[in-house]
């Protein structure tokens, strides 16, 4: 039996300056300890288990499920905040993959970030930012650079960023994709199979890559969500097997806690550390084996999830939906807090057994050994193959792109190019046609075939999710949508550059194209005609690494796209129209443009002069205009086109010197009121005001503002310019009330 823990003053000197000084509580051997837990199954010369039935390295996963329960509740107590919950009921899964050597393991699951921060500290990848003590460990949990609530690109070891659920299949699919040699195991909880994605974004992931099956997910099949049952509770072990294999998985190996009970717990969800020492390890081994048998089968070919079915708090100070998170008064003198310490309390030489197993497991720490910790090596591109138009053409912009990108594709064959509404209808077929649809029926009429560089599932998240997950990983994507739709995949584009912003090394820009804005959708009615997105790229851009581009023509199209080829860290989105417009500048005014934020395209003498702020290719038609209208009338006037607004923001307003590849170029004041100063400024957007804002903060004039207001049905853009207010007189008129 479990022997009782005795409390241990976690400053003695003998643990002074050790690892384990902090841990409050400390108890006698396990049974069975001195013959099998005392000398670690791994080291050096070996990286992980490879009999999962052998009696030591079940005794040892045992040891470290344990230690990670125990970890992850007295951290969380220290500041009486987090959710042990959640990560206890996996404890003894992802103890199994890591003694297995599988540490590269991404998570759906922000909540669970302090059991994946113990993990790291035990195999001491938080050495790397000087965390080497519990004691550091305890201090640095929810502080600023110190272990933050949820999981990030700022903690050496971890993969990827988890928050908002429904996004980690995404990395471990892209992680997969790029490294065919190792497994990526990835945690989701019952509560995150409520969010639509991940199941269809898997599912499209495999029929497109169908050789790609080294990723597992992982379900954390406890019973609960986060305030009540899960909406899975009441499926039976063949209703849920049957789920996963309606949806294509090839294999379910699902481990059943209740199977190995011998406390008569009455409920299908028990816990596992209420069993006897015996059948706690008989438990363990079935979770060992199983994982074992779900990575070979991963290796093997054959889609499959891994399914560990066992309450949530398992072994922590609460049961069920209770133990999701602490609340004020779970201090670490809180008697539920001390009795669950208190029974995952292990013996000092354990702790060093669990830390010498988990170090070496897959080869070393993760922060030196994980896929993400150092820089993929990119394909040279050479010099893009740039075709500069003649002023006055009619180009239509995203095509000038498509080309470019056909020939990124071709020379970087890891490129990926992801569009849920169909390149075609983007005015970007020549994508298809260079690079191919990705897809198991070949057909030449659709460009499409195995083995191709187009992503295309109906689905934004997944759309998004591949080529974001991609970016994070190091490599080239293209994420391309109609900018009324892209909002679907907006929160993982939005979690990654925020990882961007915080990562330790780095990584290529994750690049977008959003075409047919809305002033081109107008016979398709509202439905798309949706630019409020912009207004959440204008409130990121204070983040400093996000940079909207708005390039006015074809010739600034390519040099905008060049330009994100070569950038890292940061979120680039270039929004550009599919119809055919004029050519009104060249690539060296655009170079100049990218480092300025804007470019003059026009300047009319007279008695007056009002600035035209433009934001947009289209919606320069109507500021021409309404400026040969001012000139007819003696009125002078400038025309300025914005290409990169984040340039335009002071640098005290945005948070750049805080980002890991920080970018602290901004126009100045003098070249500011050159480019803008006037006796009137109108600011002129076909999508949200909000985009404007930079120039608003900074202008001294007389100014207003044109922007889109809604969307409604109409045979044109020049209809849809009417109703929102934005037409040709109704700027004129607005600009002589400025100046009168």
């Amino acid at each position: 039996m479990v022997a009782t823990p005795e409390t241990t003053n976690a400053a003695t000197p003998a643990f002074k300056d050790d690892f384990r000084e902090g841990i409050q509580y400390f108890g006698e051997p396990l049974e069975g300890f001195d013959e099998l837990g005392l000398v670690p199954v791994l080291s050096p010369e070996k990286s992980g288990v490879t009999d999962p039935s052998d009696r030591a390295a079940v005794f040892q996963t045992l040891l470290a499920a344990d230690a990670l329960r125990y970890l992850t509740l007295q951290v969380t107590a220290s500041k009486a905040s987090g959710h042990p919950g959640g990560f206890a009921s996996s404890a003894e899964a992802v103890a199994a993959f890591y003694m297995l050597g599988h540490k590269n393991m991404p998570t759906e699951v922000g909540h669970h970030a302090p059991g994946y921060y113990s993990a790291m500290f035990l195999d001491r990848s938080l050495e790397d930012m000087g965390i080497s003590t519990v004691t550091q460990m305890r201090d640095r949990y929810r502080e600023k650079h110190g272990l933050l609530g949820h999981l990030s690109g700022f903690i050496p070891g971890i993969l990827a960023p988890a928050g908002p659920l429904g996004q980690g299949q995404h990395f471990a699919m892209a992680a997969a994709l790029l490294h065919r040699d190792k497994l990526f195991p990835v945690t989701m909880g019952d509560g995150g199979m409520g969010e639509p994605y991940p199941i269809s974004s898997i599912a499209h992931f495999h029929t497109a890559y169908p050789e790609v099956t080294n990723f597992i997910p992982i379900l954390v099949w406890n019973g609960y969500s986060q305030e009540h049952h899960s909406m899975v509770s009441t499926k039976t072990n063949a209703e849920m097997i049957a789920f996963w294999k309606g949806n294509g998985f090839d294999e379910v190996i699902l481990v059943d806690a209740k199977d190995f009970d011998d406390q008569n717990q009455p409920e299908a969800y028990v816990d596992s550390t209420a069993f006897s020492f015996k059948q706690r390890l008989a438990f363990t081994e079935a979770v060992l084996v199983g994982v074992d048998k779900a990575a070979k089968l991963a290796f093997g070919g054959k889609l499959t999830v891994f399914i560990i079915k066992q309450l949530k708090g398992a072994g922590v100070h609460a049961r069920g939906a209770k133990s999701h998170n602490l609340y004020a008064h779970h201090t670490l003198e809180n008697p539920d807090v001390v009795a669950g310490l208190k029974s995952r309390a292990l013996n000092p030489e354990a702790w060093q057994t669990v830390r010498t197993n988990l170090e070496w497991a897959g080869g070393g720490s993760s922060s030196k050994t994980a896929v993400t910790e150092s820089v993929l090596a990119l394909t040279d591109l050479g010099t893009l193959p740039l075709e500069e138009y003649a002023a006055g053409e009619a180009k239509i912009s995203t095509t000038a792109m498509g080309r470019l990108v056909g020939y990124v594709g071709q020379t970087d064959k890891r490129y990926i190019v992801t569009n849920a509404d169909g390149n075609e209808a983007s005015g970007i077929a020549n994508i298809n046609q260079a690079l191919k649809i990705n897809h198991p029926t070949e057909d030449a009429l659709y460009n499409q075939g195995p083995g191709g560089q187009v992503y295309e599932p109906l689905s934004e998240d997944a759309c998004a999710g591949l080529a974001v997950g991609l970016a994070l990983m190091g490599s080239r994507t293209l994420w391309c949508s109609y900018e009324s739709f892209a909002i679907n995949g907006l929160p993982i584009w939005q979690t990654v550059t925020q990882a961007m912003a915080e990562l330790r090394r780095p990584t290529p820009a994750t690049v977008c194209l959003f075409t047919a804005g809305a002033l081109e959708q107008g016979r398709n009615g509202w439905t798309h005609q949706r630019p409020e997105i912009e207004g959440y790229f204008a409130s990121m851009m204070r983040n400093g690494n996000i940079f909207p581009l708005f390039p006015l023509d074809a010739n600034s199209i390519q040099v905008c796209y060049d330009w994100a080829l070569k950038a890292v860290n940061k979120g680039v989105v270039i929004t550009a129209s599919k119809s055919p417009l004029p050519i009104r500048t060249t690539f060296e005014q655009n170079r100049q443009a990218l480092e300025d934020g804007a470019i003059t395209l026009q300047e009319t003498a007279g008695n007056k002069k009002v600035v035209f702020a433009v934001i947009g290719d289209m919606m320069l038609i109507p500021v021409y205009e309404a400026a040969q209208k001012l000139a007819e009338q003696g009125i002078g006037s400038k025309i300025v086109s914005i290409v990169s607004p984040r340039r335009l923001y002071r640098p005290t307003d945005v948070a750049w010197d805080t980002c890991s590849e920080p970018d602290g170029k901004f126009l100045s004041d003098a070249d500011f009121e050159s480019f803008f100063g006037g006796d009137a400024l109108i600011g002129i957007v076909g999508g949200a005001s909000a985009m404007l804002e930079p120039v608003m903060l900074r202008s001294n004039s007389k100014r207003d503002v044109f922007s889109w207001k809604r969307g409604e049905t109409t045979a044109s853009a020049g209809q849809l310019f009417d109703f929102n207010g934005m037409n040709a007189d109704a700027i004129a008129s607005r600009a002589k009330q400025l100046i009168s």
